[in-house]
Parts: structure tokens; C-alpha cells; sequence
């Protein structure tokens, strides 16, 4: 979650045959770990028609609702959600469950035991691109014990199919696998972007063995931005470097998912559902009761109960990092990506 600081911009309705609805978008100001961002603001998409405003410390939550068959659940109010922060009941002062556009970084595995698995994931890679929202910005960041950046240096994001395509063809399996290094050239990209959801789809097949990063700091990168991580792991049973309780502490902490598919096939369609998952998405946003500039982690737990519907699930990000005077992390030496 992030802790954020808005300001109002209101704006226009969309009009239907039988209705108007008013959509409203927090712009977020985020605490960053990586290192200071000029902006605070973030942009709207010029063919955005929302525009909004508030003036108050809020934390934003995007969360999926599924019922007791894991099948997502729309067309719940607000009144439906109560929010905890460590264990105290927050007032919810906006809700929303529209399909807004999104940042996302697909964050691939090019170490050489990807190397018979290209194909599959360049194709899972463009079912998501075709599922997702069509304002969608998206990059691609390739990694082995070297991370890039798929597309060009003058070209931060694309929303174009022909262009994701040729960033993927980039794709060249060989070396060890840098993960966490990867995930934090990611998580630092995603501040470019001007959408207000933030979004990693990460695809590898073994343990990181070749980062300068830890799990425990890119885990606390993560916890000090908006970012929700959903992870496929490509294990076989005899990967003697598979750690797929990392991929799924990864996606918990932010409201992701973690997925381990029975064989490479399956990666296309789970793709497709993550693409899905981030369209149904409701967001939640509420001004902590607890004030304290302390820097310390809040824990925080959302339920749902609506008539009708049984018993709901609730996945979300589990914390935040208050807003703290102290400096940000410093990445490592040697952490830098490698544009192409």
C-alpha cells in the first residue's frame, strides 16, 4: 500500500443511454525506497475522462473479492468491505469498481534453462497484452544474472501489440537468474508510470542464484510501493534451484497471486486470467486513525460479506510502511539495468 498526499481535480461523467456515472481516480504520491522522484503527482491519460480531488492523507487498496469456488465476485458496494489497520477498523472514504488503465512490467526469465520455454512465454506474454485494458502502458524486463529492458531507451512504455511483440523478441535464454535484481529494476520503473495502478507479472523458472539484491529487500521495495506482483513459476520436480515460497511471499505482501502451472501451456491461460483478475478489481481507499510519521509497518486485513454470496475472500495488499523522515534504501552496488 502506499501512503499518499492528493490533491482535487474533478471532472467529467460518461454518459450512457440510461445513466451517468462519475468515476473517481486518487493520483498517488508515493514514499519511495529506491530513491527521491521529482513528481509527485502522476498524470492522467490524456483520453482519461476522469479527473478528481481530495485533500488528505489516504491509503489506496486494490483488491479481488472471490467466493468459496475462487471465482471473482463483482457488483459489491461499498457498505459490503470493512478495512483493518492493525486490527482497528477504518472508515472507507472511496470505492470504486472500475476497469481503469494500468502500469505493467511483464518481468521475464532469459537464464538458459529458459531456453526451451521461449515460445510459450512470448505467447502468454501477448494473450495478457490482448486481455488487458487497451490504455494499458506496459514494458518488458528481461533478466539472467543481467537485467534489460525490452524496449527502446526512448520508449519508457507501449501500449501497441507490434511493439510489446518486438520487445519480447528480445528474448535470448542463457546465463544464471537474477530475479530480485529484476524486481527492483521494475518496482523503480513502475514510478515513470501514470496510471494509478501499478502492476508485475513475473515468469520464471528457478531460484534467484545471481542477484546483489535479498528477497527481504525487495519485499520491503515492495511494501514501500503500490505494486501487485502476481508470479508464475515454471518448476519441474527435479529443480535443484526452485524456491516457489519465494514467488509466493512475493505475491502475498501485495495482493497478487502466485500460480506453479503443471506443464509451460498452462502459462497462456493463467496470463489471460491475470489480465482478467486486475480488470475486476475494486479499490478501496480510507485515512489511517493512526497519524504517527514513524516509519513502521501497518499491518492490514480486508473482509467482505454480502448477502447471497457465502463466504467471500479477500486478497489485497497485506501492509503499508507508514510515512517516515528517515532515508530510503540504497540499492546495491552494481544494481543498475541495462538498457539496450
Amino acid at each position: 500500500m502506499e501512503t499518499l498526499n492528493t490533491e482535487v481535480l474533478i471532472g467529467g461523467a460518461l454518459a450512457t443511454a440510461s445513466r451517468c456515472l462519475v468515476a473517481l481516480v486518487f493520483f498517488l504520491m508515493l514514499p519511495r525506497v529506491a530513491g527521491p522522484q521529482g513528481a509527485s503527482t502522476s498524470e492522467l491519460h490524456p483520453v482519461d475522462p476522469y479527473k478528481i480531488s481530495v485533500n488528505v492523507s489516504s491509503v489506496v487498496l486494490h483488491a479481488t473479492v472471490e467466493n468459496h469456488k475462487g471465482a471473482p465476485v463483482s457488483g459489491l458496494g461499498k457498505d459490503d468491505f470493512q478495512v483493518y489497520e492493525d486490527g482497528a477498523l477504518q472508515s472507507i472514504e472511496f470505492y470504486s469498481h472500475e476497469d481503469i488503465p494500468v502500469t505493467v512490467g511483464l518481468v521475464l526469465d532469459n537464464s538458459g534453462s529458459m531456453g526451451p520455454k521461449e515460445d510459450e512465454v512470448i505467447a502468454a506474454a501477448l494473450a495478457f497484452a490482448r486481455s488487458s485494458n487497451p490504455q494499458d502502458q506496459m514494458f518488458v524486463v528481461n533478466f539472467n544474472e543481467h537485467v534489460s529492458f525490452g524496449l527502446p531507451a526512448n520508449m519508457p512504455f507501449t501500449d501497441q501489440t507490434a511493439q510489446l511483440q518486438l520487445a519480447l523478441s528480445r528474448f535470448n535464454a542463457n546465463g544464471e537468474t537474477a530475479l530480485y535484481d529484476a524486481l527492483a529494476v521494475a518496482i523503480d520503473h513502475l514510478k515513470l508510470g501514470n496510471r494509478d495502478k501499478k502492476v508485475l507479472v513475473v515468469v520464471s523458472d528457478g531460484g534467484d542464484n545471481a542477484s546483489k539484491y535479498k528477497l527481504g529487500q525487495i519485499l520491503t521495495l515492495a511494501g514501500q510501493s503500490d505494486a501487485i506482483i502476481y508470479t508464475i513459476g515454471i518448476y519441474t520436480d527435479e529443480d535443484p534451484d526452485k524456491k516457489p515460497g519465494d514467488l509466493r511471499q512475493l505475491a502475498k505482501a501485495t495482493g497478487g497471486e502466485a500460480f506453479f502451472p503443471p506443464t509451460v501451456a498452462d502459462v497462456v491461460p493463467l496470463c489471460e486470467r491475470i489480465a482478467h483478475d486486475i480488470r475486476e478489481q475494486y479499490t478501496l481507499a480510507y485515512s489511517p486513525m493512526n497519524r504517527k510519521a514513524d516509519g513502521a509497518y501497518r499491518a492490514i486485513q480486508v473482509k467482505a460479506t454480502a448477502p447471497g454470496h457465502g463466504r467471500l475472500t479477500v486478497r489485497t495488499r497485506t501492509g503499508y510502511y507508514a510515512p517516515s523522515k528517515s532515508q530510503p534504501i540504497a540499492p546495491p552496488a552494481g544494481s543498475q539495468s541495462n538498457r539496450p
